[in-house]
């Protein structure tokens, strides 16, 4: 198989992950670390990524970038390797509107765009995680992935499929997410929260621990869902339906707060379990906190 020099922008805990699955698969795979993190410059290494300093120099000697990064960034990090004449792959949580308006600025510069969507964790291992892709250069981007731990299904020619389908793939995970927290909110501030779980133990066995585990994930990605659910919102806009379920669930993950090492009593936070739920639960029922995202 030959090798191919593939740019990778911005590479965070998905990036780098994706990016580990494309070097063993015999590809150079290149990124820039000036302004990261050295979190993020160690976890480039880890993945075997070959650091050129500068993103001028990833785009100039890649055939193909990847673009993975928080969905409000998608189009600014577009824009800024406008020019780039190789196939530019925008594998980010938007709405088709926005990876159209991306296709906008990649194809005025002369390049190709191959519109993706992931589904799943960071690949670790098969079976777990789909890059769904659609494009004129799709098929081809999924043959770079052949025989790794990404699966990358072909869902059609047209800019925007891939993105619609993350869409409403998310719509459902990280919305019925929100939903769950913000039900756990009012239950608590109406003092019913113990009547609830012993219902949903009788009636709905799985509600309790999913509202737990949806309190440590978004402690994690909370500031990352903001943005892909004001994305849902607006591609269900488009469509004609009704946004406000997203745009709630957006309002409730801009509530939530980062992880923190300690509660407020200055005991060791449980950021996984009941604790994490106490900690989102009391965040969600105070004041908006303003925050940069």
């Amino acid at each position: 198989m030959s090798e191919t020099r593939i740019g990778l922008l911005h590479p965070g805990e998905m990036g780098s992950a994706v990016g580990r699955a494309l070097t063993e698969r015999g590809h150079r795979v290149l990124y820039a670390s000036t302004g990261r993190s050295d979190a993020s410059r160690e976890r480039a290494a880890r993945a075997g990524l070959t650091d050129t300093s500068t993103v001028a120099a990833v785009l100039e000697d890649s055939e193909v970038v990847l673009s993975i990064c928080p969905p409000h960034a998608a189009v600014d990090v577009a824009a800024e390797v406008a020019g780039f004449r190789g196939v530019f792959v925008d594998a980010n949580a938007v709405a088709p509107a926005t990876v159209r308006e991306i296709a906008a600025l990649i194809h005025g510069g002369g390049g190709h765009l191959v519109d993706g969507g992931i589904v799943g964790p960071p690949p670790e291992r098969a079976g777990t995680t789909r890059m769904y892709l659609s494009g004129e250069y799709a098929a081809e981007i999924a043959g770079l992935f052949a025989d790794t731990v990404l699966e990358t299904p072909v869902v059609g020619a047209d800019v925007g499929l891939a993105s619609a389908l993350k869409m409403c793939y998310a719509a459902w995970t990280k919305g019925t997410s929100a939903l769950l927290l913000a039900i756990r909110a009012l239950a608590a501030h109406e003092h019913v929260d113990e009547a609830l779980l012993a219902e949903w133990r009788r009636s709905v066995p799985d509600l309790a621990e999913r509202s737990v585990s949806a309190a440590g994930s978004a402690h994690q990605k909370g500031w990352r869902w903001t943005g892909e659910m004001e994305e849902i919102a607006s591609a269900f806009t488009a469509a004609g339906l009704p946004a406000g379920f997203h745009q709630a669930a957006a309002e409730i993950f801009a509530r939530t707060p980062p992880p923190a090492a300690v509660g407020a009593d200055g005991s060791a936070l449980d950021q996984q379990g009941a604790g994490a739920l106490d900690h989102v639960v009391a965040a969600l029922l105070g004041p908006p906190e303003p925050r940069d995202r």
